[in-house]
C-alpha cells in the first residue's frame, strides 16, 4: 500500500482528482485557520477535521506531508463591515485585541486535542506576517494587478485576472456592486468587484502597522496568499476549507497568488460542506451554537463528535443532533470494551486482516468515503466467523485513520467521595445477594449523576449523559 495514491473532490474542476507531490518530495496542504475572536463552534471542527483525515491518510499510504494552517488574528471585518471581528470582541470584554487572539487561540488547539486533531507543522498567525503581505502586495502593485486607490487603501484589480470565478463559477461582469463580504469604499475603488489588500487606518488605532502606503492592516484575503506561498514554497499541493470559503475568499486568494507567480498556485481545492444542527444551521445569530466544552458538560466524549462526522462524507450537508452524539458515545464506549477482551485472544488471520485493512485504507483513499470504512467496522464487529485476535488488529491498523482511540479507555473525571462509598457498599450488597440494597444504592448513584452496569467481570460505572 506503500504510496498508493488518493482521490479527492476539486472544487475547481468539479471532479475527482489524485493527490499528488508536485515536487516528488512532500504533499504541501494549506488550510484555512480560524478567526480567533470566539470559539471555534462544533460547524468549524467538522472543517478542521478534514485537514486530519487527509493527512492521516497520507501517512498511512507512506507520503511525506507538510500541513500549514493560518491563525487569523488580524484584518477580519464582520459581516456588516463596520469592524474588525477581533477588535469589537476586546471592546466587548475590556481586553486588549491580541490578548484575545491568544485566548481564542488557545481555545482552538485544545479543541483540536480533544478531537484527536493532529496539530499542523506550523501555525503562522497573521499579525506576525504583515512584512511577508507588504511584500506580496508591493509585488501586485509592480505588476499592474493592484493600485493605491484615493483613499489610500490598496485595492486588487480583478479585471486583471481573466481566470476568475474558476473556483465558485461568479463571474466578474454579473457579480453587483456590495457583493458578500466586499463593501464600497465611496467611488476609491476602479471596479466595483476589487477588494482591499490593505486598509488605510482611518480613526483605527488598534492592529494597524506602518506601510508603504500609509499606517493601515491587511485584508482578509492577502494573508493566506502571503503564508501559502511563503510558508509551502510558493506551491500549494491541496488547499483545503469550509464551503464559505469558496467565495469570494477563496476566490479572491487564487487570483492574487497567481498573479504573484505568473501560473497557478494551487493544483487542489477541496472544501468542506456545511454542518446543521437540529436541521438549523449553526450561527450565533440564531442561538444555535454548540460548542466543545457544551459537549463535554453533558458528559459526551468529544470523540463521539468526530465519530458522527466520519458517518458523514465531508462534501455532503450533515445535519447532526444530540441523540445522534449521545449514540456515537455509547459506539464508542461499547468498541473499547470489547476491544479489550479481543485483545486477549491471539487466533490471527493474518491474510484475511491485511485483506480487511486493506479495503478499509481503499474507502479512505476515494475521496475519504469515511461512511463506508465505518460501516466495514460494524459488520466486523458483529461477525461470527471471524476470530477476536483478528477483530482486534483490524480495530488496532486503521484506528490510525479513523483516529477514535479505541483502544485507549478515556479519562473519566473524578468520581466523588459520597460516589465512591455508594458503589463500594453496591458491590457488597451484590456479592451477599442484597439485591433490594443494591437497587437502592443504584438509584442513589443516578442521583450523582453515575449509571450503573453489571456484567459478568462485575459492576462498571459511566456518567449519565445530560
Amino acid at each position: 500500500m506503500s504510496t498508493a495514491q488518493i482521490s479527492l473532490f476539486d472544487t475547481k474542476s468539479r471532479k475527482l482528482q489524485p493527490l499528488k507531490s508536485s515536487d516528488g518530495k512532500r504533499i504541501r496542504i494549506y488550510s484555512c485557520g480560524p478567526t480567533v475572536y470566539r470559539d471555534a463552534h462544533v460547524g468549524n471542527m467538522r472543517t478542521f477535521l478534514l485537514g486530519d483525515l487527509v493527512t492521516r491518510t497520507a501517512k498511512f499510504l507512506g507520503h511525506d506531508v507538510e500541513f500549514i494552517q493560518n491563525i487569523t488574528d488580524v484584518g477580519h471585518m464582520s459581516e456588516d463591515f463596520v469592524e474588525d471581528k477581533i477588535l469589537a470582541q476586546a471592546k466587548a470584554e475590556s481586553k486588549d485585541p491580541f490578548e484575545i487572539a491568544r485566548i481564542y487561540e488557545a481555545r482552538f488547539h485544545k479543541d483540536l486535542s480533544h478531537l484527536n486533531i493532529t496539530p499542523a507543522d506550523k501555525y503562522p498567525k497573521a499579525s506576525e506576517c504583515i512584512e511577508m503581505m507588504q511584500d506580496l502586495i508591493s509585488k501586485l502593485i509592480a505588476k499592474n494587478h493592484a493600485y493605491v486607490g484615493s483613499d489610500n487603501c490598496v485595492y486588487f484589480s480583478a479585471q486583471s485576472f481573466p481566470g476568475y470565478g474558476a473556483i465558485s463559477g461568479n463571474r466578474l461582469d454579473s457579480l453587483k456592486p456590495g457583493h458578500r463580504f466586499e463593501y464600497t469604499e465611496d467611488g476609491a475603488k476602479r471596479f466595483h468587484a476589487d477588494w482591499a489588500l490593505w486598509k488605510a487606518a482611518g480613526d483605527r488605532t488598534q492592529m494597524i502597522w506602518d506601510s508603504p502606503w500609509g499606517a493601515g492592516f491587511p485584508g482578509w484575503h492577502i494573508e493566506c496568499s502571503a503564508m501559502s506561498l511563503h510558508y509551502l514554497d510558493k506551491f500549494v499541493d491541496l488547499h483545503l476549507g469550509g464551503i464559505d470559503l469558496r467565495f469570494p475568499h477563496h476566490e479572491d486568494e487564487r487570483a492574487q497568488s497567481n498573479c504573484a507567480i505568473d501560473k497557478e498556485a494551487v493544483e487542489l481545492w477541496v472544501h468542506g460542506e456545511h454542518l446543521l444542527f437540529e436541521g438549523r444551521k449553526m450561527a450565533k445569530s440564531t442561538g444555535n451554537v454548540v460548542l466543545i466544552s457544551d459537549l463535554i458538560e453533558k458528559n459526551i466524549d468529544p470523540l463521539a463528535l468526530r465519530l458522527c462526522f466520519l458517518e458523514n462524507r465531508y462534501r455532503s450537508q450533515m445535519d447532526l443532533s444530540w441523540e445522534s452524539l449521545k449514540a456515537a458515545h455509547s459506539l464508542l464506549q461499547r468498541w473499547r470494551e470489547k476491544i479489550k477482551v479481543w485483545q486477549q485472544d491471539s487466533n490471527i488471520d493474518s491474510p484475511l486482516t491485511q485483506k480487511l485493512i486493506e479495503e478499509i485504507v481503499t474507502d479512505f483513499r476515494q475521496d475519504l468515503d469515511t461512511p463506508r470504512a465505518l460501516q466495514k467496522l460494524r459488520n466486523l464487529e458483529k461477525s461470527d466467523s471471524i476470530s477476536d485476535g483478528s477483530k482486534h488488529l483490524v480495530f488496532k491498523s486503521v484506528d490510525q485513520l479513523f483516529g477514535l482511540n479505541l483502544l485507549n479507555q478515556i479519562a473519566q473525571k473524578e468520581l466523588s467521595l459520597d460516589a465512591q462509598k455508594l458503589l463500594q457498599q453496591r458491590e457488597v450488597a451484590r456479592k451477599s445477594g442484597d439485591f433490594s440494597q443494591s437497587d437502592r444504592l443504584r438509584n442513589e448513584l443516578e442521583k450523582l449523576g453515575v449509571a450503573v452496569k453489571d456484567s459478568k467481570s462485575g459492576q462498571s460505572w459511566d456518567w449519565i449523559i445530560n
